[in-house]
């Protein structure tokens, strides 16, 4: 179990949020034996359990304990900026990478994608390292590591000084490391941030991503799912697209 950073864990910026919740949640145990099973009674629909450790031995026994559970699959978070052990050095070394990935894999029998981050010099090494430890998708981008300052008492507004930046605001780095990765390694890639339209899920899916997750969009409209899924219905309409997996990594470079 995680108590979570102190507040304030949350502060706008001009298109995004800052946020420094520090992965609040009631541990790997009280999920698997209660949560995930009425989930699995309450919804039909796929779902992806995010999992984050302070040591290569955690995740492993995290991977084990999630794979007797109905998710489809688990997302390895080895890149959250917010945790002050593990997390961000997991997720900027490959070869730490390569290691991690590699013995998680021996314990978990789900698909495991992980997620990386985007403060690294090059995500690209980084997607070819966790291909190297036998992931079978990754996922991206994880929140950049920003600050806001208030200009009265001259302190950061977090109180743990620093977030991850999340929102629109992000979103081109994001489809850039998207198709990166799409251009480096096989692997299916779940692309992510800053998704408000059915026009940016489709701009990811060219890039490169075969999923799209929705994430801080949703604190502005918890209903937008349902305008994202009719504009991509209009999109294949316009262009006479019969299955939406034909545009995946199809971006024409000028």
């Amino acid at each position: 179990p995680r108590a979570g950073n102190k507040p304030p864990r949350i502060a706008e910026t001009p298109s995004g949020i800052l946020n420094s919740v520090g992965l609040q949640n009631p541990g790997v145990e009280v999920f698997a034996q209660h949560l995930m099973p009425e989930l699995a009674k309450q919804f039909d629909t796929n779902v992806i359990a995010n999992m984050s450790g302070n040591t290569i031995d955690e995740y492993a026994e995290m991977a084990e304990i999630l794979s007797d559970t109905d998710v489809a699959l688990i997302e390895m978070n080895i890149s959250c900026p917010n945790v002050k052990h593990g997390g961000m050095a997991f997720g900027t070394n490959a070869e730490v990478v390569e290691e991690l990935t590699k013995e998680v894999k021996k314990r978990c029998t789900k698909p495991l994608v992980v997620k990386l981050s985007p403060n690294v010099t090059s995500v690209a090494d980084i997607a070819r390292a966790a291909e190297a430890g036998g992931a079978d998708g990754l996922s991206l981008i994880n929140t950049l590591l920003g600050m806001r300052i208030d200009i009265n008492t001259r302190k950061p507004i977090l109180a743990n000084n620093t977030g991850g930046l999340s929102g629109p605001a992000v979103r081109p780095i994001a489809v850039r490391m998207v198709h990166e990765v799409y251009s480096a390694v096989k692997l299916p890639i779940i692309g992510m941030g800053g998704v408000m339209s059915g026009a940016d899920v489709i701009e990811f899916m060219i890039a490169g991503a075969k999923l799209v997750a929705l994430g801080t969009g949703l604190f502005v409209k918890p209903d937008m799912i349902y305008d994202v899924k009719r504009e991509i219905l209009e999109y294949m309409d316009r262009f006479n697209i019969k299955d939406i997996n034909e545009i995946v990594g199809t971006l024409e470079l000028n």
